[in-house]
C-alpha cells in the first residue's frame, strides 16, 4: 500500500528490551507484517538475563532490516530509548516496545493522512476526537493546561521526525517514568502537533510495566512539571505560570498525603518528599495561597 505522498520515507522502528522473552517474538512479528515495508527495526537490549537477545538475533539473521544491539551495562528505560534513537537512520521514528505490537496499518495511515509530509515533526495518538487534525504548539499547550490534559502519551503513541527529536535534545532522563511527559511539552514548545484518532500500537497490559510504578510517578510528576514551568518557553503570562506552580505544589501535597494514608509508610513518604526537593514553605504556598 502506498501513501498519497510522492515518496515512502524510511521509518526507524525502535524496540528497547529487557527480559522480554515472553513477548518480543510477537512484537517483532507485528513489525514484519505491517503494511508499510520501508522500515528498519532497531532492537536495543538493556542487559537481559533471559533469551530475549537470542530471539531477537534469530529474526535479524533472516531479515537485514533488523539490527540488534546489546548494551554493555544496563542503562534504564529512557536512556535506552535515546540509545536506540542514536542508531536510527530513518527520516521518522516510532517506538514499539518489546511487549507491545505495532498495529498493521499505523504507518500508512499516518503518512497518508498528512498532506505535506515535510510539515510533520511530531504526531500523537488522540483519543478525544474521530478526526485527524493539526494544532500549533501554542494552541496545544493552551488546550492541555486549560481545557483537557492530553500531552501525556507515552513513546508508543508518538511518531517523530528524527532530526526534530535530536534538535530538542531527545528524551530527558531524570524524571523516571514521567520523562515522556516533559518531552511532549517541550516538543509542543517547538513544533505543531499532528493528532490521529487511532491507536498506533497494541498496548499490552501486564504486571511488569513501568506504568505500574505509581511510587515513581508520585515525585517525578511533580519534578517534571516544576522544571517545565521554569525551563520551557510555555506561551503563558507570568500570573498564569505562578498559578500553575502553586497548583503543582498543591497536587503533590494531595498525592503524597493519599499515598501515606494508603500505605502508612513513613520512610517512603519522606523519601518521596526528599526526591521532590520539597520544603515546608512549598506546602504553605500550595495549600493556602491562591
Amino acid at each position: 500500500m502506498k501513501t498519497n505522498n510522492s515518496f515512502l520515507p524510511l521509518v526507524s522502528i525502535l524496540m528497547t528490551a529487557y527480559n522480554r522473552e515472553q513477548y518480543i517474538g510477537e512484537a517483532i512479528e507485528s513489525v514484519l507484517s505491517n503494511s508499510y515495508q520501508n522500515f528498519e527495526l532497531i532492537i536495543v537490549d538493556d542487559g537481559s538475563k533471559d533469551q530475549t537477545v537470542n530471539i531477537a538475533k534469530s529474526y535479524a539473521d533472516k531479515d537485514s532490516r533488523i539490527k540488534v544491539f546489546v548494551n554493555q551495562k544496563n542503562l534504564g528505560d529512557y536512556p535506552n530509548r535515546n540509545k536506540a534513537a542514536s542508531y536510527a537512520s530513518g527520516e521518522f521514528m516510532m517506538y514499539v516496545d518489546s511487549d507491545d505490537k505495532l498495529n498493521t496499518d499505523t504507518i500508512n495511515r499516518i503518512l497518508s493522512s498528512v498532506a505535506d509530509v515535510t510539515s510533520l515533526n511530531f504526531a500523537m495518538y488522540w483519543a478525544h476526537s474521530n478526526d485527524t487534525f493539526i494544532l500549533n504548539g501554542k494552541d496545544a499547550l493552551d488546550k492541555h493546561f486549560n481545557e483537557q490534559q492530553f500531552l501525556y502519551m507515552g513513546p508508543g503513541g508518538t511518531f517523530i521526525r528524527r532530526s526534530f527529536f535530536n534538535s530538542i535534545g531527545c528524551y530527558p532522563v531524570k524524571y523516571g517514568p514521567a520523562n515522556d511527559m516533559y518531552f511532549n511539552l517541550k516538543a509542543c514548545c517547538n513544533s505543531d502537533i499532528h493528532l490521529f484518532p487511532f491507536d498506533f500500537i497494541y498496548y499490552r497490559i501486564h504486571a511488569g510495566q513501568e506504568i505500574n510504578n505509581t511510587y515513581g510517578y508520585l515525585y517525578n510528576n511533580y519534578n517534571y512539571m516544576r522544571d517545565a514551568l521554569i525551563e520551557l518557553p510555555l506561551p503563558f503570562e507570568q500570573p498564569k505560570i505562578k498559578w500553575l506552580v502553586k497548583k503543582n505544589k498543591r497536587r503533590f501535597v494531595v498525592n503524597l498525603s493519599l499515598y501515606f494514608l494508603r500505605s502508612f509508610n513513613i520512610k517512603k513518604t519522606r523519601e518521596a518528599w526528599n526526591k521532590a526537593g520539597f520544603k515546608m514553605i512549598f506546602l504553605f504556598q500550595g495549600v493556602f495561597q491562591r
